[in-house]
């Protein structure tokens, strides 16, 4: 009696895991399937659940358009903030882990606490100092800033890392005479790996995904996909959805593709300072 109680609650908790699933997939898949209707289609309500399929949409959004300079300039500012971001963020998260002070935990609770601020409460001060340094429309400029808003996150995660490696390896390293670089490098390192994986992933979905700075910072010559995406909005308020939803599905693959590929990276990552 008890075992068919078990089976039966396991098989409600995966429907509902899978229902669940299902509802915050639903709309990447709506949108997907939205790319290849018409723009009378993709307005008509209630939405027709067939439809004859056109692929007008995806040659305006990538063809006839500036779509490949918006995807060179996000490939290029998400993978140089993602490498400055760890570049600051590994040496201060192995400080934090192996050489703690009194302050350490406030100091990383104070940096956490940056990346909570609202873009909308941070922007003006930041376009005057874009302004004066002339990095408005510019891709130093979105790298700097990137960089700095993945930082916390790329100390906290790698820190959490960092202390799940077992401290007898890195003494044992010592008493063998490794120095400060060879214990990085040839133990850490590679015991940091997924902690790395993960940590990189999520830099480069907040970076990727970012709108509200890109689009107050740029105007043209750095602007990235989700900047690119807002464009097809007509100036008299009209959405072009089948056009907006093919850019915003081409747009979302790179992040789907690597999150795909890391998956598995990323559940032991997230998942290893939670076990003990």
């Amino acid at each position: 009696m008890t075992a068919g109680r078990s089976k039966l609650g396991s098989a409600l908790l995966s429907a509902l895991t899978l229902l669940l699933a299902f509802a915050m997939f639903f709309p990447i898949l709506w949108m997907f399937l939205t790319s290849f209707k018409t723009e009378q289609l993709a307005i008509q309500f209630p939405p027709p659940l067939f439809f004859e399929p056109t692929l007008e949409n995806w040659r305006v959004a990538l063809l006839n358009s500036p779509f490949m300079q918006y995807l060179r300039n996000t490939i290029v500012i998400t993978f140089f903030a993602i490498v400055l971001a760890l570049a600051l963020g590994i040496p201060t998260a192995y400080a934090m882990a192996f050489y703690q002070t009194k302050r350490t935990d406030s100091s990383l609770l104070w940096m956490m606490s940056t990346r909570m601020l609202p873009p909308a409460g941070v922007i003006v001060p930041l376009y005057v100092i874009f302004l004066r340094t002339n990095l408005l429309d510019t891709h130093l400029g979105l790298i700097i800033l990137y960089a700095g808003m993945n930082f916390p996150l790329v100390v906290w995660m790698l820190r959490s890392f960092m202390l799940e490696v077992p401290y007898e390896v890195i003494e044992a390293a010592r008493l063998d005479g490794a120095n400060l670089w060879q214990e990085f490098g040839r133990v850490i390192l590679p015991l940091l790996i997924p902690g790395l994986a993960a940590t990189a992933l999520l830099a480069m979905i907040f970076t990727w995904n970012e709108f509200f700075l890109a689009v107050n910072l740029t105007a043209r010559d750095a602007s990235p996909l989700s900047v690119y995406v807002s464009t097809f909005k007509a100036a008299q308020g009209n959405l072009f959805i089948a056009k907006m939803s093919a850019a915003a599905t081409a747009a979302v693959i790179p992040v789907l593709v690597a999150g795909w590929v890391a998956q598995r990276q990323l559940v032991t990552g997230l998942t290893m300072g939670a076990i003990k």
